[in-house]
């Protein structure tokens, strides 16, 4: 029993998996009135790029499995968002924001302002900084193990 009480205080998947869960469910909060989740928001800036993006290259760059980022894509398609469409290489499908899409970025946007405010302001600018500069190295870490 004391085994996993030590390591619910120092398993560092547990504790990173609580901390994501405690800071959607903040930023959620945030950005109920735009009817947009967190995940999605986070989803609809990285296809807002220069163009239609690959699938396989969002999943990889928001470190997402094919088939849970499908799974987001299509509530965005449905909302109207999004649209997925076969590109350039047959075998590939994009990803494209639509204007309806445009416009709920716009409107999220200043909601999410302030959800990083609140998170900046409870941490300070300093550990904010180490904060983010320790999740990308947990990521880095992670994906070239």
């Amino acid at each position: 029993m004391e085994k996993s009480k030590e390591m619910g205080r120092s398993c560092a998947c547990f504790n990173l998996r609580k901390a994501a869960r405690a800071v959607t469910q903040l930023y959620d909060e945030y950005l109920r009135p735009t009817g947009l989740r967190a995940t999605q928001l986070t989803l609809l800036i990285a296809a807002r790029g220069v163009g239609p993006v690959p699938i396989s290259k969002l999943a990889k760059g928001a470190v997402l499995d094919r088939t849970t980022l499908t799974r987001n894509l299509k509530v965005l398609e449905k909302k109207g968002l999004i649209r997925t469409e076969t590109g350039l290489d047959r075998r590939a499908r994009e990803v494209t924001l639509t204007d309806l899409g445009h416009k709920a970025l716009i409107k999220a946007m200043p909601l999410w302002v302030k959800a990083q405010a609140h998170v900046k302001e409870g941490l300070g600018e300093g550990a904010m900084n180490r904060f983010l500069k320790y999740l990308s190295d947990i990521v880095s870490l992670a994906l070239n193990k």
